[in-house]
């Protein structure tokens, strides 16, 4: 080929263009210097060759039709080169004993057991001492590929470590040559792109073919990879799941190598015909990681198994913990990012969806343990790791459900069985005495040692029926069971406050529990809240009594908790309170009970003396901040009558300020300084009856006096009297001083009886029953705090713990004491007795009838026409703040109201009512 001289514009001498090398070369001749340039790129020696010469060579060939010469020649080349390296390089570095079975003849059996790992055709064994992992791959073709993984691991012996370190290292120089082959063969491609740049643009579009860089990509995975000689690929991938498992183990090996041989991977794409899908995949995606993926499935489905018969629960997660941490950092270092999520997901899976009861459940370590011991620690990695899984918390709650509701159980036993009386007691064995409890000046119960009082019971008949046989025999036998009933009530008192208080400790735990291990993110998991709090309302509202051992726990520190507490104290002690209150279903019994104590609480803790009333302040705030409590949980009408019973307390100082100036301006003179509280009988939970007593004449006239004062302020009202919730403040004078002592009323009419007697004096039982006209049951506790407390301002014959109706009482004028002002407290039991609690039982039923019928009423007045589920719905809404009522309750009720004609059935639907204005 030449190319012609051009004249120039003026017609003179003739120039010539610059020689182009190659337009004088044959194609054959461009073909081979192409050739021996990319020899000399492959061996590194390119400083001599030109860029421009070499890239002219190329583009000739193309330009005049020899493009598939010059691309056949490429390839040859390339393939030829490799081979060479695979033969001189990477084949004498195999490791050594490593077992290969025969390649497959189609890579289709490979990428088909790719796909089909996940369905059980790639299958591991493994041992507690060597881990041995088979990953067998089977295929369509008659020959089979497989992986089998033998490192030495679990015993941590000498030698067992020097095998792996062997291992480790013969399989780092496997490595390393594979990457050095892979490194150098990308770096030739690369140049040899730049020089063969105009085959890629012109070229490889006409021709359909990959362009250079993909050509050596392809070349390098059959030729080095994929190569029937020298079966560099399997042996590539045990080597990596060898290396990876031996890391998992503990040992150290080069992460470097590992990520150029997996990038490697990544980068070369499997052939598209034997993939039976026109989405490209790598080597990585089609082989490698489903192989990793089983091997790892089945390395930790035999590491949980090992560990979880050989660790405690709390060690376990840490492990698990470890492995999740240590496989994400493996990810970033050297495996392929994509990788993560299913890697991640086979850590959970074995390691925590297919062992969560377990290890909630292990002996001595589990859920159980942990919350008795408080590992916190423990308990905030099994939360972390339990909500990684779907079926983690869910597994827990019913965990918490079920520790809560056992301990909750014996929380409700403890009370259960100390508070129920023995089986047989002194009246049934036949026994006239018992031991009484004593009384000491605080009015605490002192519990009686019924073994160290033997000497003073007198001696029973040899059976029931002769030991009733005369009246008075049945009359002593009666005694001593309600001696008996009543001891029992008072250490039942005890066990309602212990109780409380078991239940507020259990409960300020898992607060605890939930503020610091539960949280989802910086707040507190609302599952497990919501698990623990059903929890609690289950076992709380399984007592039935709990309603009356809340309010005797508020009545105890109202009453006696606020000496030397400031208010803030005071307020802690109400909130927790209300923490327990909230679980209760039926707060309308609450209600009754907390009536009843706060009544006490504010009658017999008041007396006339100042500094009583300085104090009474404090109390009054105490009480009407737990009322804005209740009325914050349950609303106004919850405590409508509490507050009224408040109202009276202050109406009545008003009553009295005014008494006490009418007496000063008329002159009078009253025997005795009185006060008197006017309760309004639909407020306070008191007997309209008046309660009997006798009392002395200086007395019968205070109280005329202050009714002929109030009704001439109030016209036709009645007041009904109740000297059994009144005290006093009477000076004595014994022997060596003289005392003011703080009794009921009840006490100072019978101590006026020894007023006019001489000193040793005695007054029989039955003597003191007839002219003070007080109630057995009153009068014996009203004696039992003046003869068998602390300060005995009385004497007993014969002395026991116990009153008999045969006992007989004296004047104790040698009494001492350091104190001047003494209290004795009336002994009362706080705890209802069972007929008492069967006839607050029946009020409260009686009050829930007219609840609900109300509430019927109001409901249907508003909605005028209702099916009956949703009529039962909306009452039960409405009510739910003080009870829960029944289904049946409710049916009952409804069908009362048609009888009285409040409501009708509709003529088409008997489910559906009509409201009757």
């Amino acid at each position: 080929m030449s190319v012609p001289a051009r004249r120039t514009a003026r017609g003179g001498a003739k120039l010539k263009a610059p020689r182009r090398p190659g337009l004088d070369l044959s194609g054959d001749e461009m073909l081979k210097r192409l050739n021996l340039a990319i020899s000399q790129i492959q061996n590194h020696n390119i400083s001599t060759l030109s860029y421009e010469e070499h890239y002219r060579y190329a583009y000739n060939l193309v330009l005049y039709d020899q493009g598939d010469s010059l691309y056949s020649a490429v390839r040859k080349q390339i393939a030829s080169h490799l081979e060479r390296q695979c033969s001189e390089d990477v084949g004498p570095t195999f490791p050594a004993g490593a077992s290969v079975a025969s390649l497959p003849e189609h890579i289709r059996a490979l990428s088909k057991a790719g796909r089909d790992s996940s369905k059980g055709k790639a299958s591991a064994r493994a041992s507690s001492s060597t881990t041995t992992t088979t990953a067998s791959i089977d295929g369509p073709s008659a020959g089979s590929a497989s992986i089998t993984l033998s490192t030495a691991g679990g015993a941590g012996t000498k030698g067992d470590k020097t095998d792996a370190a062997a291992l480790a290292q013969a399989g780092e120089r496997f490595l390393r040559a594979v990457r050095d082959v892979w490194d150098d063969h990308e770096a030739c491609i690369r140049k040899l792109k730049d020089v063969l740049k105009y085959v890629d643009r012109v070229y490889v579009a006409k021709a359909q073919v990959p362009e250079i860089y993909d050509l050596g990509l392809e070349l390098f995975r059959d030729t080095v990879l994929f190569a029937t000689t020298h079966e560099i690929r399997l042996h590539l991938y045990h080597t990596l799941l060898t290396q990876i498992q031996l890391e998992r183990e503990g040992s150290v090996i080069n992460r470097s190598a590992l990520k150029s041989n997996i990038d490697m991977l990544s980068a070369l794409a499997m052939d598209q015909r034997y993939l039976g899908s026109s989405k490209p995949r790598t080597v990585y995606q089609a082989e490698f990681e489903p192989v990793l993926l089983a091997v790892s499935t089945e390395f930790y489905r035999a590491e949980a198994t090992r560990l979880l018969d050989s660790r405690d629960a709390g060690a376990y997660l840490k492990y698990v913990d470890r492995r999740l941490k240590e496989e994400t950092e493996r990810v970033g270092l050297y495996l392929n990012n994509a990788t993560e999520a299913p890697l991640r997901d086979i850590l959970k899976k074995e390691l925590l969806t297919q062992h969560l009861q377990t290890i909630v459940d292990m002996s001595g370590s589990g859920l159980v343990a942990m919350l008795d011991q408080g590992r916190d620690n423990d308990l905030m990695r099994m939360y972390a790791l339990f909500k990684r899984v779907p079926e983690g918390l869910p597994t827990l709650n019913k965990g918490i459900r079920s520790y809560i509701a056992s301990r909750g159980k014996a929380i409700n036993e403890q009370v259960s069985n100390k508070a129920s009386p023995p089986a047989s007691t002194a009246a049934t064995s036949g026994s006239t005495n018992t031991d009484a409890p004593s009384i000491d000046g605080e009015g605490q119960v002192e519990p009686s040692a019924a073994g160290k009082a033997s000497k003073s019971r007198a001696a029973a008949p040899a059976n029931d029926a002769n030991a009733a046989s005369t009246p008075q025999a049945a009359l002593a036998l009666k005694w001593v069971e309600d001696v008996l009933a009543f001891k029992t009530r008072f250490d039942q008192a005890a066990l309602a406050l212990k109780w409380v208080e078991d239940v507020l400790a259990f409960k300020t735990r898992f607060d605890q529990v939930l503020r610091d291990c539960f949280l989802d993110g910086k707040t507190a998991d609302a599952g497990c809240e919501t698990a623990i709090n059903e929890a609690f309302e289950s076992f709380i509202n399984s007592n039935a009594r709990a309603p009356e051992f809340i309010s005797l726990f508020i009545d105890e520190n109202l009453k006696k908790g606020l000496k030397g507490k400031t208010e803030e104290e005071v307020d802690v002690v109400l909130n927790r309170t209300i923490l327990v209150f909230r679980f209760l279903h039926e707060k309308d019994v609450f209600e009754r009970y907390y009536k009843s104590h706060l009544a006490k609480r504010m009658l017999q803790g008041r007396s006339v003396s100042d500094d009583a009333e300085r104090g009474r302040s404090v109390s009054d705030d105490a009480e009407r901040g737990m009322m804005a409590k209740l009325k914050i949980e349950c609303g106004h009408g919850y405590v409508q009558k509490l507050q009224g019973m408040l109202n009276d307390m202050k109406v009545s100082e008003d009553t009295m300020s005014a008494f006490n100036e009418s007496v000063h301006r008329t002159g009078r003179d009253m025997p005795f300084e009185l006060s008197i509280n006017v309760l309004t009988s639909t407020y306070w939970p008191i007997s309209a009856a008046a309660q009997p007593c006798t009392m002395a004449a200086t007395m019968v006239e205070a109280r005329e006096i202050f009714t002929r004062f109030y009704q001439s302020r109030h016209s036709g009202r009645i007041l009904t009297w109740h000297p059994n919730l009144g005290n006093a403040d009477v000076r004595v004078q014994f022997k060596s001083r003289k005392h003011e002592l703080n009794v009921s009323t009840y006490a100072l009419v019978v101590l006026l009886l020894f007023q006019d007697v001489a000193e040793d004096h005695a007054i029989s039982y039955q003597e003191i029953a007839g002219s003070t006209g007080i109630p057995d049951s009153e009068l014996q506790r009203t004696l039992q705090s003046l003869a068998c407390a602390k300060y005995k301002i009385l004497m007993k014959e014969p002395k026991s713990r116990e009153i008999s109706i045969s006992d007989k009482f004296v004047f104790n004028i040698g009494f001492s004491c350091n104190l001047a002002r003494i209290k004795i407290n009336q002994v009362a039991a706080r705890v209802e007795s069972a007929a008492e609690r069967k006839e607050t039982t029946e009020k409260v039923e009686e009050e829930r009838k007219n609840q609900v019928e109300a509430c019927i009423v109001r409901v249907m007045k508003d909605r005028k026409t209702m099916p009956h589920n949703e009529l039962v719905t909306e009452v039960i809404r409405q009510l739910s703040s003080r009870f829960q009522p029944s289904p049946a309750l409710l049916k009952r009720r409804i069908e009362s109201l048609i009888d009285r004609e409040y409501l009708e059935r509709a003529e088409n639907a008997m489910n559906v009512y009509n409201y009757l204005a």
